[in-house]
């Protein structure tokens, strides 16, 4: 990579810093756009990498070779072994790159070294490959989302005070290409997989670039930085959507591709094969000999778009059944024409298909039943889509099956006693149900659209939501740090006193003032801390100076000891906010205690003094909170079937309690306190809803009273529900 005098490589940034903290310089809000962008960018590095296996055995099971086929098992190893290292180096570069926003000059003119390609050098076969590859994968996000990124880009100069140019912005595609190849240079594997992985990149990360630029624009403008810029008007994000399905079309394998590629045939075929049993379901009433006419796919869409226009929302189940519907619109055409006028094979196979796959997402226990009729509004849509794309059933990316997952996804917490007419997630899916059904003809580019709109919506949520989770988080594992400390406390106290005879105003004292010095200190300091150790030696020489020793040299142990221990006390209590005039009684009851046990016995005091009551403590001291519920008093055995299940609870997992015969109430696991075994479950806003012990919890599972959901992608289970029931069908006949 070319270094002119004024840039700052990347692999020099941490060393070679111009300030002695450059992260230091940034502002808070820069700082909170690169966490952010760092969640979204590390989420899609785990998908490429958890799809890298597949995608690499696919191709070594293509291999025509032996050789070949041993080149991809390779690289499955050698990406296995290294993928925490390159997602941990990829970070790396991306953090530095937002160090090196306090050293960049607009008079940089270096590229970034994906883009740095010098033609005239002569390069390496390998390197032109690469380059071709990353400046194709740059050049689909700068189209794409490129107005984003130049609002991004305009912000960050406006918070730096100085210009930056797109190329050097540590979001743009350039510098996330670099960062990854960099990061991923140790990989021993030939170009071919370094393309693939390349691909892989371009899919579960760049593909993502809109979200992420969305979200950082979000937030600068959240803090009032250039709040003004002009938004991209409707109709260049229309024409941004129908250029990227285009552009990504011309490869095969997007919406709408007249070349769609092999696999996608091949998975469509396979389908259709399963399909034949129910061929003949959509066809007119008509008398058998009349001569059948397929309508065209153009036709048929002219057909959907009707029926299109008098879908409910939400759509009833029972009140609309599509097929039937579309097959009364065949016959009454067909009585019109005097032929009988059916759709083509091809088609009435992704009727079929797509109604069975609505059949079954409208019985899916794990969505809302209110929220089912507005999802069921979206079968003509949908089929439409599938009718002009096959791909809808092989390409899990796809925008419309994507957005059909998006809502299932973000509809799984919503509660039967939330309020449609005010709830802002129903209100916002009802939105996107209507403008399908009112916008879509035949251009699927909408569902970009509508998706990356609805994506926005989920973030917005998404964001607040984390927020309350983790005040929630904070403050339940800092009442987990207090149960322990008391815990541990009661330990102590128990060590202490449980057997011996004692004033009473000792045992009260340190069960009721010295306990709190006790337990401020263990939540502070920690059991093993010096302070710590100290409270606990002050305890234990209140306890032994109160006592009648027969040492002899006891009385002049206790009279040095006295005046440290008053201090020690004083000073406990003290630190602990205790008020002085409340625990003054017990000093003047501690001096009197003192002033006896400096007397011999039988000794005449030389002032008249109460005699202390003694008590003998038997029971163990029990510290318990005011707010504290009953304790859990059940025991099950380790391999109790409800304990079981419990432990594969899954945090930010769904579950449904049913809270009596007609009310169910939907929430996901937030936070699991170990040391206290307690679960604490939020609803979808955030907000905590029930707190469990592992046991009560382990209890209503096994009692069905809880009852885990299903979230995975909802267009999956239905899809695969299907083929099970179309294979079963098949095995039958």
């Amino acid at each position: 990579m070319h270094n002119d005098g004024n840039v700052v490589p990347l692999h020099k940034a941490a060393t070679d810093q111009a300030s002695p903290s450059p992260l230091a310089r940034l502002p808070v809000i820069l700082l909170q756009v690169r966490d952010k962008a760092a969640q979204h960018l590390r989420h899609g590095l785990q998908e490429l990498f958890d799809n890298a296996d597949d995608t690499l055995f696919e191709m070594a099971d293509r291999a025509r070779n032996d050789v070949e086929q041993n080149i991809f098992f390779e690289a499955m190893r050698d990406l296995r072994l290294k993928r925490k290292n390159i997602e941990r180096g990829f970070l790396e570069q991306f953090f530095q790159g937002f160090v090196s926003l306090t050293q960049y000059h607009i008079n940089q003119s270096a590229l970034p070294q994906t883009l740095a390609f010098d033609a005239s050098a002569a390069p390496a076969d390998d390197d032109m490959k690469r380059h071709v590859a990353v400046d194709t994968m740059v050049g689909k996000v700068l189209n794409r989302d490129g107005f984003a990124l130049d609002q991004l880009t305009a912000r960050l100069s406006a918070l730096q005070g100085k210009a930056l140019a797109s190329q050097h912005n540590p979001l743009g595609p350039a510098l996330l290409c670099e960062y990854f190849l960099q990061a991923a240079r140790s990989l021993g594997v030939e170009i071919k997989v370094k393309l693939l992985i390349l691909k892989l990149f371009d899919r579960y990360v760049l593909s993502h670039a809109d979200q992420l630029y969305a979200e950082a624009n979000r937030l600068l403008i959240a803090t009032g930085v250039l709040p003004d810029l002009k938004l991209a008007p409707s109709r260049r994000a229309k024409d941004r959507g129908a250029a990227s399905v285009r552009a990504e079309a011309r490869d095969g394998t997007r919406l709408g591709s007249p070349r769609t590629d092999d696999r996608v045939q091949a998975v469509f075929c396979a389908l259709q094969k399963l399909l034949l049993r129910v061929r003949g379901s959509v066809s007119p009433t008509l008398e058998a000999s009349a001569l059948a006419q397929p309508i065209s796919t153009r036709d048929l869409l002219r057909l959907l778009s009707q029926l299109q226009q008098y879908v409910p929302v939400p759509a009833a189940q029972d009140d609309f059944d599509l097929r039937n519907q579309l097959e009364q619109l065949l016959t009454r055409g067909s009585v019109r024409s005097g032929k009988s006028r059916v759709v083509g094979g091809a088609d009435e196979d992704v009727i079929n298909l797509v109604a069975m796959l609505f059949e079954c997402i409208l019985v899916d226990r794990n969505l809302p039943d209110a929220l089912k009729a507005l999802i069921g509004s979206l079968q003509i849509p949908m089929l439409k889509v599938a009718v002009l794309d096959k791909s809808y059933f092989s390409r899990s990316c796809h925008p419309a099956r994507r957005l059909l997952n998006e809502i299932a996804t973000a509809a799984i917490g919503w509660g039967e006693s939330d309020d449609p007419a005010r709830d802002s997630l129903y209100l916002r899916i009802e939105q996107v149900v209507q403008r399908l059904l009112n916008d879509f003809v035949d251009d699927p580019a909408i569902f970009c659209e509508v998706l990356a709109d609805f994506l926005a919506f989920t973030s917005d949520e998404r964001r607040r939501s984390e927020l309350l989770e983790q005040r929630i988080r904070d403050a339940e594992e800092g009442r987990a740090r207090t149960e322990r400390a008391r815990q541990r406390v009661e330990q102590v106290l128990n060590q202490a006193l449980v057997g011996k005879v004692l004033p009473q105003g000792v045992v009260v004292f340190v069960q009721q003032a010295w306990s709190q010095v006790l337990l401020l200190t263990c939540i502070k300091h920690g059991d093993q801390s010096a302070e710590w150790h100290k409270d606990v030696q002050t305890m234990a020489q209140l306890i032994w100076s109160v006592q009648r020793h027969d040492d002899p040299e006891a009385s002049l142990r206790l009279l040095a000891l006295v005046p440290g221990l008053l201090k020690s006390l004083r000073d406990g209590l003290s630190a602990s906010a205790f008020d002085p005039f409340a625990t003054g009684e017990f000093f003047s009851e501690l001096e009197t205690l003192h002033v006896q046990l400096f007397q011999r016995p039988g000794q005449t005091p030389g002032r008249l003094v109460d005699t202390p009551v003694l008590i003998e403590v038997l029971e163990e001291i029990v510290l318990r909170n005011a707010d504290e519920g009953p304790v859990e008093t059940a025991v099950l055995p380790a391999d109790d079937a409800g304990l079981l299940q419990v432990d594969q609870l899954q945090l930010g997992g769904w579950v449904e309690f049913q809270e009596d015969q007609e009310n169910t109430l939907r929430c996901k696991l937030a936070v699991i306190i170990d040391a206290t075994d307690k679960y604490i479950f939020v609803n979808r806003t955030g907000m905590k809803v029930l707190e469990r012990s592992r046991t009560r919890l382990a209890l209503e599972l096994r009692r069905g009273k809880v009852r885990v959901l299903d979230d995975s992608l909802l267009f999956d289970r239905a899809l695969e529900s299907v083929i099970g029931n179309l294979q079963g069908l098949n095995r039958g006949k």
